[in-house]
């Protein structure tokens, strides 16, 4: 094991190693019981079992494999953000897009990253794209997130007017946003202990905040009637393959109903994460001390990041990536694959609690997305505010998210915005904007996604 993962190279021991393994998982391991309400058969409409089979095992192989290939304490699940826009494509196609035909678009997503990566143009398109409209993707969707958090939760409900016509745009009409009454909805107020307990938790820097809170709020849940435990009666604790989605991704699908736009998105919204999630955690861990060492590094991480994405889509699942959470497993000394190796073995025999994950109430975990919109907002502080050419691209990229339920319209109100400007910008003021040529090619992607698709 030494020998493998050069343990004494990196100035770490196979203990350490393995307690930041057990930090990292407890950081992430939120992801188990969340991913099912965006996947699940309250969101897009997969099988609680399989979405809950998925995430484990995807977490857990693509996890093992970046240990034991890459070397480096970087831990992969189903995204957030990307899990989100996933229900999105299903539910806002009344019925048009199946959860088998998103599944498609993301393996062809998969593919797309594999050659993006091997031929070098995904690390191209991370120089083409401004800093501002990077930090403002992550802000959006963030937001986008909260939102859906505060919706599941009830916290937040949506009141119409008699008499209001539904066809009218949201300010001539009688539709308002409005908090719940605490005290007469259960879940709101247990959804509310749940979110104050987080922050709490958060405040006092508790690792694993989220898992513990997910956890504590559904037991709290239980003699206020929002968690329901017969389902626990007749459990069976032996890990269950009869109601999986393993291989049932439709491609012939996903080309059918206008592969184009959602693998897009799926493809540009995971570029960016990836890439800022690698770096920053590699930075962490000292191994961009030695840069060109570090590239080849990071290169190797975004191949398996790359093969993730299309692997969790055959086992059912959004798109797999790296998670920032994986910080939490470096602060706690994790230098190696090692580390990884670590919590990616945890994630599979997490198997053996579906169970238990099965009866968690959307009270319980939707706290926790508000909470990481919490964490995503805190990128807003690299945005240019003073500079009205990096501040309203990134203004429209990161309200057009939440407010139009759509994670595509605010990417693509971002580039466009971005462009038009700079012209204007360089013709008139004469100003020395660099616009790389690739944002032009995104533009004329999105005028393309306008005409002929439209918006979400």
């Amino acid at each position: 094991m030494e020998r493998f993962f050069k343990l004494k190279e990196h100035g770490t021991n196979v203990r350490t190693e393995i307690i930041a393994g057990l930090t990292t998982f407890m950081a992430m391991a939120y992801i188990l019981f969340v991913n099912g309400l965006f996947l699940g058969e309250g969101g897009a409409g997969i099988p609680n079992e399989g979405v809950f089979f998925a995430t484990a095992v995807g977490a857990g192989l693509v996890t093992i494999i970046m240990g034991l290939f890459v070397n480096i304490p970087i831990a992969l699940a189903p995204g957030m953000g990307l899990n989100a826009y996933f229900m999105t494509v299903v539910l806002s196609s009344n019925g048009a897009i199946t959860w088998q035909a998103a599944l498609g678009a993301v393996f062809i997503s998969g593919i797309i990253f594999i050659i993006l990566t091997v031929t070098k143009v995904r690390q191209m398109l991370m120089t083409a794209v401004p800093q501002n409209l990077k930090s403002a993707i992550t802000v959006g969707i963030g937001l986008f997130i909260a939102v859906v958090g505060f919706k599941l939760s009830n916290l937040i409900s949506v009141s119409v007017n008699a008499g209001t016509d539904a066809s009218k745009p949201i300010g001539g009409s009688g539709f308002n946003l409005m908090l719940s009454d605490f005290f007469t909805h259960k879940d709101a107020l247990l959804a509310l202990i749940g979110l104050l307990f987080i922050a709490v938790l958060m405040v006092l820097r508790v690792k694993g905040a989220l898992l513990i809170g997910i956890v504590v709020t559904t037991l709290i849940g239980i003699p206020m009637g929002v968690t329901d435990l017969s389902g626990l009666t007749h459990a069976n604790w032996i890990p269950s393959f009869s109601n999986l989605a393993v291989g049932q991704l439709d491609l012939k699908g996903a080309l059918h109903i206008g592969l184009f736009d959602i693998v897009f998105i799926f493809t540009f919204v995971e570029l960016f994460d990836t890439f800022g999630t690698l770096v920053g955690t590699a930075t962490r861990a000292g191994l961009m001390k030695n840069k060109e060492k570090g590239e080849k590094t990071i290169g190797k991480a975004m191949l398996v990041d790359a093969v993730g994405v299309s692997a969790g889509a055959v086992l059912g699942t959004s798109t797999v990536t790296a998670f920032v959470e994986s910080t939490a497993g470096v602060e706690a000394g994790g230098r190696t694959g090692l580390t990884a190796v670590t919590t990616g073995i945890l994630f599979i025999l997490s198997l053996f609690i579906a169970p238990l994950a099965l009866v968690v109430p959307s009270a319980a975990t939707a706290p926790a997305l508000i909470v990481v919109g919490v964490l995503m907002m805190s990128q807003v502080r690299n945005i240019e505010w003073d500079d009205f050419f990096e501040a309203f691209p990134a203004f429209l990229t990161i309200v057009l998210m939440p407010f139009t339920g759509g994670i595509a319209n605010g990417i693509s109100a971002g580039i466009m915005s971005y462009v038009i400007l700079g012209i204007f910008a360089k013709l008139i003021m004469k100003r020395d904007v660099k616009i790389h040529w690739l944002m032009w090619v995104l533009a004329i992607i999105v005028i393309i996604r306008f005409v002929f698709l439209g918006s979400e």
